[in-house]
């Protein structure tokens, strides 16, 4: 017990010590506030260097430096494109759901460009846009119900006529088989027909149901066709508000670019509508010109074909012209075929060397490739539809990319600095032919 005073004592003066260096510390944190206590580390004086047989270990670099440039740039341009193919895919499947209405309002998008002119004439003229714009389109519809009419008028009256040349026809090509060096024999040509009569008679349920089908795509076309009209007319009446809506749902820095682009590539569209309608009508009277006094049946009725099929570039002329030379040569024997392939075959090659070019001028330019392929495109994802719309919807998008990037280019170089001197001859832009700036700087170039 003597010994507890003792141990107790000397407990107490080292608490006493640390409380004295707490205060201490203290002390110091207040008067420099910044300090702050760091434990004392022995730091070696000298670090000895590496063995001899130790191998040379290289500084690693930084990562991107590490990939190449021409990976970096694929890479950035991938991922772009990915969400880019993306994007598309997605309003693709979008349109897929709604396909009557995409087609309707594309439908609707046609027809007022080609008759918005007109409404443009009869504004200029003194008409309110209302008349305007009922006048136009009333005589628009009129016009084009009074060609559907026809056209089934026609194959109505020709019917009767058409079916007894039909089997005239079978009957000659029946003779030329047998006759023919092919040693075809008449009990074969028997079973040939045989066949096709049962395969008729086992699909009658598949015919059926392709008949109540028919009913439900008549159906579908008459209410596309009213989307069709009530879009026209709105179209034409407040096509450029609709237009500057459009424009608001944009961000605005993209605002002035598209504001260029748009009125660029409605005059695209209408250029390429006005001029395939033109070219169209002119295969369409001269093919059922030869047609008629060829004597084939329903020429007419083929003509308007001939005309529908026109805005199909390239493979509905093909598609059109082969249906009349079958149909000549089932009614009228192989003879009068080869002289309705001839007279097609003319017209064609007029159209697509003298009046495209002539008609269409430069307004419309896409390579006979991006032709081909966009109608190819068209027809495999939305069949005939998809095929008709697919050119003019390439020129369009032509058109607005090549301002987009023309007004990028003179956006950078109006946001650049201003060059002095010589430098800013050099790099300024030529003027449009037939500006005033144009005709200074041919005026000041003439050698004359």
């Amino acid at each position: 017990m003597s010994k507890t005073p003792g141990w107790l004592g000397g407990l107490g003066a080292r608490l006493t010590h640390m409380g004295e260096r707490l205060e201490e510390k203290r002390a110091q944190a207040q008067h420099d506030p910044d300090s702050v206590a760091v434990p004392e580390v022995e730091v070696p004086d000298h670090v000895p260097p590496p063995p001899d047989y130790a191998p040379a270990i290289a500084a690693r670099p930084d990562p991107v430096d590490a990939v190449p440039w021409g990976m970096r740039v694929a890479a950035e341009a991938g991922w772009r494109l990915l969400v880019l193919a993306g994007t598309i895919w997605v309003l693709g499947q979008i349109i897929s759901q709604v396909q009557l209405v995409a087609f309707a309002f594309m439908a609707a998008l046609l027809i007022t460009a080609l008759l918005q002119p007109t409404v443009a004439w009869l504004r200029n003229k003194g008409v309110p846009r209302a008349l305007a714009t009922v006048l136009t389109a009333g005589l628009g519809f009129v016009i084009m119900g009074l060609i559907g009419w026809f056209v089934v008028w026609q194959i109505m009256d020709n019917a009767d006529d058409l079916a007894q040349r039909v089997q005239q026809g079978i009957g000659d090509t029946k003779d030329w088989l047998l006759n023919s060096p092919f040693h075809v024999t008449e009990q074969q040509i028997n079973d040939i027909a045989k066949n096709l009569s049962d395969a008729v008679g086992t699909n009658t349920q598949q015919l059926t149901t392709a008949g109540l089908q028919g009913v439900t795509v008549l159906l579908e076309m008459m209410t596309g066709l009213l989307l069709a009209m009530f879009s026209t007319l709105f179209l034409l009446y407040d096509g450029k508000k609709i237009w500057q809506w459009t424009l608001k749902l944009l961000p605005a820095q993209a605002r002035p670019g598209m504001a260029g682009a748009g009125p660029r590539a409605w005059h695209t569209l209408t250029a390429y509508v006005r001029g395939t309608v033109i070219v169209a009508m002119i295969d369409a009277i001269f093919i059922g010109l030869g047609l008629y006094f060829l004597n084939v049946p329903v020429a007419v009725p083929l003509a308007v074909l001939i005309f529908l099929f026109a805005f199909i570039p390239l493979v509905g002329a093909v598609i059109s012209g082969a249906l009349a030379v079958v149909v000549a040569l089932v009614a009228n024997g192989p003879f009068n075929a080869l002289w309705v392939l001839v007279v097609v075959l003319a017209v064609q090659q007029i159209e697509g060397h003298i009046l495209q070019p002539f008609i269409l001028g430069r307004a419309v330019r896409v390579h006979p490739l991006a032709v081909v392929l966009s109608v190819a495109a068209g027809g495999l994802v939305s069949g005939i539809g998809g095929a008709v719309v697919a050119v003019p919807l390439v020129a369009v998008l032509n058109t607005a990319v090549g301002y987009l990037r023309a007004y990028s280019k003179e956006s950078a170089l109006r946001a650049s600095a201003k060059p002095h001197g010589a430098t800013a001859h050099e790099v300024a832009p030529t003027p449009a032919p037939g500006s005033p700036a144009a005709q200074d700087r041919t005026t000041d170039t003439d050698p004359a």
